[in-house]
């Protein structure tokens, strides 16, 4: 069984990472200028949910390869006072002039350039409606409040620290390409023969970005109209038609951000809550819980040879579902009860074989005809308990690496997420059917799982989340797992090496960390061992009944964590 929570925090001090304490609030995100700003929210007596939105704002500002205007994401939310979640889901919706074969050449094959690169790939942009809709209904301070610190930050400069330079530098060669991008986010210098060239900006220089700054002045103003309206829709549409994309004034003007009611199920006690379709997240990460469960994870311990190898299984089985049965549910049936019943995991784990791998071959019976992601996730806790677990996305780091000419953001590649044709995997190997083919105004599927925990009381515990494709859902799974079985404080829950497996392609990723003799057992059973950057960046915060509130960022990017007091 789970260890208490009580004996879960004796354990805390002698662990060998430890999270950052906070007695008013705490915001965990991916870049620390962003982090300050929610926690400043907090300092004002905002809620949650202000520092949450105010947060995403700076993002987009801060974290230009993932955090946006020009992108979509999902939401869940704890409100403590009424102790009752709420979800919120701004995904990306394709034009509704979209069509399943979007993406396919005149021979009928995968164009990736069209795919990835191109405008086709945009979906109607969807965080400024999620992020306003959420603040509005929830949050305390004003959205002009909320806003300021994001456009002061645009129009004021912040000073590049070294992640942003190293990105940006290795986005050159595709970012330069765009002549608006390359202009956002390089600086041009006179060589000494007197001809210019355009160079990143290097670690300590100063960005500005006063376009980006009038578009966040037309949102604080005006609210939704600021964006999908008036300058900045002129911006999109005009974009749009002078390069052969096919989001139009329609589509800007029809986006909704609809109030979801969130999944649910028990592990050990704990009530997970995470989100439904059109993310694959919540329904996925409920099944692997709830096929291990039985099991003595326990006394298989860690990172172990067994329990890699059960994971390893039990992901392969519920991604085989993810890709067979989820997609938009507006647009589609989707037999969720069925796939979370008891006898349908039942019958799932009776498929498992403990004593070696099954391949995927032998698990789908079909083989795929063919063979960097940058999302961004923060959470929040305030010093009433209220949580909040969001997740932002361009797809793509710097998205399809086009920006709006005048408005300063860049458009996301969100329709890459599609299925393109049944049976050719995705930019992230997923290997996808009819569910989550294009469609007009449908949202395509997403990994995306920002999730919250409560505690055996049901009161309010733990938000975390990820960015990392299809490797988010399996991120989280393993947070959950070292912090409510393994007894791992929630520093150390994040820190520990991941793995991760998706069926398709048929092998095993690892980060760096695993014993020697732990990678030979997992050969003997057949697994394909591939190893792999690291994986995810689950920045997550834990709220302590009449203790504070701790966080930690994640150790695989900048430290992002920040405290209201």
């Amino acid at each position: 069984m789970a260890r208490p929570i009580s004996e879960n925090l004796l354990q805390e001090s002698g662990q060998r990472f430890h999270p950052v304490h906070s007695s008013l609030g705490i915001v965990s995100s991916q870049e620390r200028l962003a982090s300050e700003v929610g926690a400043f929210m907090l300092r004002k007596g905002g809620n949650a949910m202000d520092a949450a939105v105010a947060t995403a704002f700076a993002l987009s500002v801060t974290l230009p390869q993932a955090g946006n205007l020009g992108g979509g994401g999902f939401l869940v939310f704890w409100h403590a006072p009424e102790r009752k979640a709420y979800a919120l889901n701004f995904r990306e919706m394709a034009p509704h002039l979209a069509h399943r074969d979007l993406f396919l050449d005149a021979d009928g094959e995968v164009s990736k350039n069209k795919e990835f690169f191109s405008l086709l790939s945009t979906g109607v942009p969807g965080s400024v409606a999620g992020l306003l809709k959420a603040q509005e209904r929830f949050g305390r301070l004003s959205r002009v409040e909320v806003m300021a610190p994001s456009i002061q930050l645009a129009d004021e400069g912040f000073v590049i620290y070294p992640q942003l330079a190293d990105s940006l530098k290795r986005a050159f060669p595709r970012l330069s390409k765009d002549p608006t991008a390359r202009s956002l986010f390089y600086r041009q210098v006179e060589l000494p023969d007197g001809g210019p060239q355009w160079i990143p900006y290097q670690s300590g220089e100063q960005l500005r970005q006063p376009e980006l700054a009038q578009s966040l002045k037309l949102i604080s103003s005006k609210g939704s109209a600021g964006f999908y309206e008036g300058t900045t829709a002129h911006q999109i549409v005009a974009l749009m038609k002078s390069q052969g994309g096919l989001i139009d004034y329609r589509d800007l003007t029809d986006f909704t951000a609809p109030w979801v009611e969130p999944v649910k199920g028990i592990f050990r006690d704990h009530t997970v809550i995470s989100m439904p379709p059109p993310s694959s997240g919540g329904i996925t990460l409920l099944q692997i819980l709830k096929l291990i469960e039985p099991f003595d994870l326990e006394s298989l311990g860690t990172n172990s040879a067994d329990s890699i190898h059960l994971l390893t299984e039990s992901m392969n089985l519920a991604y085989r579902d993810r890709n067979q049965f989820l997609g938009d549910p507006d647009q589609i049936d989707i037999p969720v009860r069925r796939l979370l019943s008891h006898s349908y995991i039942d019958s799932l784990r009776n498929q498992l074989n403990l004593g070696s791998h099954t391949s995927a071959v032998d698990l789908a019976g079909q083989a795929p005809l063919s063979s960097g992601v940058n999302t961004t996730h923060l959470s929040v806790a305030d010093r009433d308990g209220s949580l909040v677990a969001l997740t932002t996305t361009l797809n793509f780091a710097y998205g399809n690496g086009i920006a709006v000419p005048g408005a300063g953001f860049l458009l996301n590649n969100e329709l890459a997420d599609f299925t393109a044709k049944p049976g050719v995997p995705n930019a992230y190997g997923l290997v996808q059917g009819e569910q989550n083919a294009v469609a007009p105004s449908r949202r395509p599927l997403s990994s995306m799982t920002p999730t919250i925990v409560l505690n055996q009381e049901g009161d309010s515990w733990l938000a975390t989340g990820s960015p990392g494709g299809s490797r988010i859902i399996t991120t989280v799974v393993q947070v959950l797992l070292n912090r409510i079985i393994h007894g791992l404080n929630l520093a150390t829950s994040v820190a520990t090496p991941r793995i991760h497996s998706q069926l398709w392609p048929d092998s095993l990723q690892l980060e760096q960390g695993l014993s020697p003799d732990t990678l030979e057992l997992l050969k003997q059973r057949g697994h394909a061992l591939r190893f792999t950057r690291s994986m995810g960046s689950a920045n997550s915060v834990e709220f302590k009944p009449n203790g504070g509130s701790f966080g930690v960022a994640d150790p695989r990017r900048p430290e992002g964590a920040a405290i209201a007091e």
